[in-house]
């Protein structure tokens, strides 16, 4: 894949795939001349490599012959070019075969035609990961990069077309021999480069060279390629020992007659001075025929989950979509494809979380393809052509929260699946303008929100009239900038990668908390720690004796959270029941809690579009429990504290102590708890506990929001 800067010509002088094959012919590559006619091909008259057209590999840019080539004095391959004149990204697709090695090479030339455009700059990447930023000096400069080191031409006594160079220094002495040798190293060093070694000059018992690269910190596989080219007497050896930056790296070493051999490393190691010395009981000098040095290129970034990027492909040959989709749709995150939202979640490959082909000319029915994209939140396929019915597959997208599909042409009914997450406010569907009649309890057209739209409901039952046109206001301006930006927000909302829901005992929770090492809150319950558990961060709060929340507690949270899962409530992992040690590991929380982001001390400041966000999804949590659970669960400690925030600012409802089974009938009797500030007047005074309780408490939550002003004023 190609990034440009700026509009100016690259000249593709041989872009190869090379798959590591034995034979020294050209069978497993592939050499493209960028730019020549389709269909045409030819044979290098210096090289003897065939060229064919690169036509077949890549859908943009435009193709040029250059009318300064001069054929008696330059290669063929030298007088096409392909120029990126528009767009930011363009990718040459190759087939690939999982489990192969391959070697690509590419070369590049700046052709200046254009002499405003002088400091011409592009990044190379290979996959989601940079590979090279390309500058080109002039307008005659050649850069050729390939994935092991630089090249400028095949090497062909190579099986594996590796370029070997002579090394040569005024103290090292040359030594060959024309005998057979017997090839003996499975990595298969060229029999011209192993029929001459270096040794050192004037009788010397050490051999010195240094690896270094500018980059201090990068690392190197390193291998050392040895074979005896001199037929040593009964009373002569050839012994020796070899250090990297004074540290023995190899001990004791003898090479064998015509026999190669190869030191390798074992590990990555950054480079240095390497020193050959010859053993105590060595007659003749350290002796070395070859030398590779491979640095070490991490791919840190993850390419998107494989069958995603299948549903994207056939998604758009099967509309005959003319965007430019090209190389990974997540990856690199910068250059994501257009109207694709991803999730990047730690080392988890990007996953597929929007989808949006709103007015994209769309025809036939809606793609089976989507129903592999399984993290998917968001499609909108609105003012289409789309013809058919609601298929049934999209109720298997369990994640999903908004469907558009207004202004088609779809008939039929809609799959009951998808009814149902509907009435349970789950799921918000736009039909408007298809021919599909409305059987469930509300419907949802354009941008207007429901009026059982929960965070309405919610609010409608608390808070002042002020409030709530405030609230709605900005729930309609956020959706409406949400769909007219042309690339959709959706906060990610992929399941924590739990662990098992199992027991842990007292010495499993000191490991995971090195010894309760980091502190990272306090409360009622006892004191939480941060931890680790299988590279995975926990927070693990443990109880404290003195807890006036007490075991009782501990047990309702680990029985409700052991059967409740929602993306909106705290994951529970595991917990501890080991004599007087009891304690419960959650998922890690990296943004703490929504009262710290209000609190006047705290040093980032929540923007209006991230506090609608949290509690968008605070109040999700809250109807999941109230509604998706059955019987319905009362949280009766909703406050600002409670609701926690991953490293993106998702929101989840956290601390179920004294959380309460809603088991039929209008109310449950039970003695008043929660925090102050919070609680239902009503509730207080009567001891009947019901959802409006949690809702009056989500609904103070609101104002914090909106006024960013405690609960109690101690003054």
């Amino acid at each position: 894949m190609v990034k440009t800067k700026h509009y100016f010509i690259i000249l593709f002088i041989s872009f190869t795939l090379a798959v590591l094959v034995h034979g020294q012919n050209q069978t497993g590559f592939i050499s493209l001349d960028c730019g020549l006619p389709a269909g045409s091909s030819y044979i290098d008259s210096i090289t003897g490599i065939n060229y064919t057209s690169d036509e077949p590999y890549i859908q943009t840019g435009t193709t040029h012959s250059l009318s300064r080539f001069n054929s008696s004095i330059q290669q063929q391959f030298l007088e096409n070019l392909r120029s990126f004149p528009q767009g930011v990204r363009h990718c040459y697709q190759l087939n690939l075969t999982k489990g192969e090695k391959y070697l690509i090479r590419a070369s590049f030339m700046y052709g200046n035609y254009d002499e405003k455009d002088e400091n011409p700059e592009f990044d190379l990447y290979l996959g989601p990961t940079l590979w090279a930023s390309m500058v080109f000096e002039n307008s005659t400069s050649v850069v050729v990069k390939e994935i092991i080191h630089v090249v400028k031409a095949r090497f062909p006594e190579d099986i594996y077309d590796r370029v070997w160079q002579p090394y040569r220094r005024n103290d090292l002495a040359t030594i060959n021999s024309s005998s057979s040798l017997i090839r003996n190293s499975p990595f298969d060093p060229p029999l011209v480069a192993m029929m001459t070694a270096s040794i050192p000059m004037n009788g010397s018992q050490t051999l010195n060279f240094t690896v270094r690269d500018s980059d201090p910190d990068v690392e190197f596989y390193f291998y050392m390629h040895v074979v005896e080219l001199e037929e040593l007497q009964a009373n002569q050896t050839r012994e020796f020992n070899i250090y990297l930056n004074d540290n023995l790296w190899y001990g004791r070493f003898s090479p064998t007659y015509l026999r190669g051999n190869t030191i390798q490393s074992s590990r990555s190691v950054k480079g240095g001075q390497f020193s050959m010395e010859s053993t105590r009981s060595s007659t003749h000098p350290p002796i070395i025929n070859a030398f590779e040095a491979y640095k070490v290129k991490e791919l840190v970034e993850s390419q998107t989950v494989e069958r995603e990027v299948n549903a994207m492909m056939n998604i758009k040959s099967m509309y005959g979509l003319k965007k430019n989709w090209e190389g990974d749709p997540c990856a690199p995150r910068t250059y994501s494809w257009e109207g694709l939202d991803c999730s990047y979640e730690d080392s988890d490959p990007p996953r597929i979380i929007s989808l949006n082909l709103s007015s994209s000319g769309l025809s036939g029915e809606i793609s089976p393809y989507i129903g592999n994209l399984t993290q998917l939140q968001y499609l909108d396929l609105s003012n289409n052509n789309l013809t058919g019915g609601v298929p049934e597959f999209l109720t298997r997208l369990q994640f999903l929260t908004l469907i558009n599909l207004q202004g088609n042409a779809l008939n039929g009914s809609v799959p009951a699946g998808l009814i149902d997450r509907i009435n349970r406010r789950f799921l918000q569907l736009n039909l408007e303008g298809n021919q599909i009649p409305c059987t469930w309890e509300s419907c949802t057209t354009g941008t207007k929100t429901s009026e059982n739209s929960v965070v309405v409901t919610i609010v409608a039952s608390v808070a002042s009239v002020l409030s709530i046109v405030i609230i709605v206001s900005a729930l309609l301006w956020w959706f409406k900038r949400t769909k007219t930006s042309g690339k959709l927000v959706v906060t990610p909302r992929k399941p924590y990668q739990e662990l098992k829901n199992r027991q842990f005992t007292y010495s499993d929770i000191q490991r995971i908390t090195n010894n309760f090492e980091k502190v990272i809150g306090k409360g009622g319950f006892g004191t939480v720690y941060h931890g680790f558990l299988d590279d995975n961060q926990v927070a693990v709060k443990m109880l404290s004796k003195t807890s006036f929340q007490g075991y009782k507690q501990f047990e309702a949270e680990v029985e409700l959270l052991l059967r409740v899962h929602h993306r909106n409530l705290t994951a529970l992992i595991g917990y501890c029941d080991d004599g007087t040690e009891t304690g419960l590991i959650y998922e890690f929380m990296a943004k703490g809690n929504l009262a710290e982001y209000l609190s006047d001390s705290s040093i980032s400041v929540l923007n209006w579009e991230g506090r609608l966000g949290i509690a968008l999804e605070a109040a999700q949590g809250l109807e999941y429990l109230h509604h998706g659970c059955k019987p319905p669960i009362i949280h009766r400690d909703v406050k600002s504290s409670n609701i926690l925030l991953t490293d993106n600012l998702q929101a989840k409802l956290s601390d179920f102590g004294l959380s309460k089974s809603f088991e039929g009938g209008s109310h449950v009797s039970t003695v008043v708890a929660g925090t102050p500030g919070y609680l239902d007047p009503e509730y207080s005074t009567t001891n009947r506990l019901t959802e409006k309780s949690d809702v009056y408490s989500f609904g103070v939550v609101l104002l914090e929001i909106i006024t960013n002003r405690p609960v109690i004023n101690h003054r």
